[in-house]
């Protein structure tokens, strides 16, 4: 049954901020909605669940409309937490309120442009490129400084943090240095004048030590809605 585990996700979140000296409020979870459709959101919405991650762009264009029908007084923040490819920054501008995935000077330029048509000024977070998978997208750490400085005067972006994902281990230890990583260059870059205040990583299977090492928002699917479903 989809949602039985809530009550212990946020229990583990909430133990897993206080081991790293910070308070449970200072987590938040994102409901991952990769093949969950838009009833089973409805009943995530009634039961608190306020903010969503979506993966891709189109699946968005036919939830996220039909989700707001069911739910108009909800509050509810929509993060793309999926691969954006440039062509589609338009649609990502006009549907989602922060997006987690921008991986390239070039995407967050046309963002920057979309959002400036749009009247917007768009919430972002930089992914950065930690494994060594190719199937991983992300800034590579080595430019991420570089691009840090060039997305932080794009005056429709709104940069928010960074965001990472590490390979899938069975032991959520292994992901640990990952973690790590990222909290390190986000506390680097803090020093070097930029403010980041969120770092987006941790899913299901690894999200208690994510936020142990400084997550503040956890991206959480299978954990919460069970299986993949339509």
């Amino acid at each position: 049954m989809p949602f039985e585990n809530i009550k212990d996700i946020y229990k583990r979140m909430a133990h897993a901020a206080m081991r790293s000296g910070r308070e449970p409020q200072d987590v938040r979870l994102i409901a991952v909605t990769k093949e969950v459709g838009p009833d089973l959101i409805h009943q995530a919405v009634h039961i608190g669940l306020r903010e969503f991650g979506e993966s891709r762009v189109q699946a968005a264009k036919e939830k996220i409309p039909e989700v707001r029908s069911l739910d108009p007084r909800a509050s509810i923040v929509w993060h793309l937490i999926g691969h954006l490819q440039t062509n589609k920054a338009k649609a990502a501008v006009e549907l989602f309120d922060i997006i987690h995935s921008v991986d390239s000077l070039d995407l967050a330029g046309s963002l920057n442009r979309h959002a400036e048509t749009a009247g917007k000024v768009q919430r972002i977070l930089l992914q950065v490129k930690l494994s060594i998978e190719e199937s991983k997208y992300g800034i590579t750490k080595e430019n991420i400084s570089s691009v840090l400085r060039e997305v932080s005067v794009m005056q429709h972006l709104h940069l928010e943090g960074l965001m990472t994902i590490p390979p899938f281990f069975d032991d959520p230890e292994k992901a640990r240095p990952y973690f790590r990583e990222l909290r390190d260059i986000r506390d680097k870059a803090v020093s070097q004048g930029h403010e980041l205040k969120e770092l987006s990583m941790g899913m299901s299977n690894d999200f208690d030590v994510a936020v142990e090492e400084g997550a503040t928002m956890v991206r959480i699917g299978t954990a919460i809605f069970g299986e993949r479903r339509r």
